[in-house]
């Protein structure tokens, strides 16, 4: 069973590497088996396909930015962050993921593909709860509508900052982040 847990995190490193820098459709199998050190066997041993390979990319990484998003929720909700701050925050994750190649690949097949489409609105519920904690710590009036708009205002922002860097960005991270914060913080206000 351990080995298969090394092979398993082996497997989904040099997965996200080569679909990055090559793509899903362009990557075989026998490519993936050469550079995660194992067999193709193996491969299909731990997942169903590169479908499932992709899900547990998107699943890891969710995990990990849920963990990080929860941390920042009660860091405002105790009143160590301002609202603003945690605003600023959420930008600031968005911004330093550093994996847009991996993530524009992961989009792609998520429009061709039903399944992997499936595992990210699932598991972006959970984002859209902690998106409107949020949201209603900056603006308690805000109705179920509302609520629902501030999500989606929210979640665009994040999809677009991390995928910034195309766009060549004249402002730095850190005040990209900071003007990003004011500006949700003035929106979910304003509605």
């Amino acid at each position: 069973m351990q080995h298969e847990i090394g092979s398993r995190e082996r497997i989904v490193a040099a997965a996200r590497h080569l679909f990055a820098t090559q793509g899903f459709h362009q990557t075989p199998m026998s490519e993936l088996a050469v550079a995660a050190g194992v067999s193709v066997g193996q491969i299909y041993r731990l997942f169903t396909g590169k479908n499932a390979v992709i899900q547990a990319i998107v699943t890891e990484d969710t995990a990990a930015k849920m963990t990080e998003l929860q941390a920042m929720n009660a860091s405002v909700k105790s009143g160590e962050f301002s609202i603003e701050e945690g605003f600023v925050a959420l930008a600031q994750r968005a911004l330093s993921k550093g994996d847009e190649a991996l993530s524009f690949e992961i989009m792609a097949e998520a429009h061709r593909n039903a399944d992997v489409a499936d595992t990210i609105a699932d598991l972006c519920r959970d984002f859209r709860q902690m998106i409107r904690e949020l949201a209603c710590v900056a603006n308690p009036d805000l109705s179920d509508n509302d609520l629902e708009g501030a999500e989606e205002l929210i979640l665009a922002f994040m999809f677009g900052l991390g995928h910034r860097t195309l766009s060549r960005p004249q402002l730095s991270e850190g005040e990209t982040a900071r003007l990003t914060g004011r500006m949700i913080l003035a929106a979910v206000r304003a509605l």
